[in-house]
């Protein structure tokens, strides 16, 4: 039994050291094709929420979606951006820009086709919800249930104090 607590306290301890505590500096690029620095999204105290997510995964749609109905009075009350980064790869990353057309969603949508991104953040699955300032992530959220965006708002507004 003393084995048993011993190794999972390890793997408890090995995977939370896994999770990247600020988002690394690397290049990304925009929908419209220009590369931005990561590094700089978050900067000069600006409250940031980055959204890995991709066309094919239903869950983070439905949370975009549910996000983009309030974002408005999220950006009025707190002065949050929130960037979504693709993570669809080379062969579905052309669905990106209609379907974010078609959605009529407001934030910024980022590209990371070769999921670099999703790599040095560690991020086995998506969608994953970061809340990020001066680069560094306060909290983190993987998947996703109807409600989630009342939480992750209340992380908004907690951080934005």
């Amino acid at each position: 039994m003393r084995t048993l607590i011993t190794l999972l306290l390890t793997l408890t301890i090995s995977t939370t050291t896994l999770a990247q505590d600020v988002l690394p500096k690397m290049q990304i690029e925009t929908l419209k094709g220009a590369n931005i620095n990561l590094e700089d999204i978050s900067s000069n105290d600006q409250l940031v929420v980055v959204s890995l997510w991709a066309t094919w995964c239903v869950p983070c749609k439905n949370e975009l979606d549910a996000i983009n109905d309030v974002y408005d009075d999220w950006v009025e009350e707190t002065n949050v951006k929130l960037y979504a980064v693709s993570v669809d790869d080379s062969r579905t990353v052309k669905r990106v820009k209609p379907l974010v057309s078609g959605k009529g969603w407001e934030f910024d949508i980022l590209l990371d086709t070769n999921s670099d991104l999703k790599r040095k953040l560690n991020a086995p699955t998506i969608p994953l919800t970061l809340l990020v300032k001066n680069n560094k992530i306060l909290y983190r959220h993987s998947g996703y249930t109807p409600g989630s965006e009342d939480e992750l708002y209340e992380k908004i507004k907690e951080f934005s104090k």
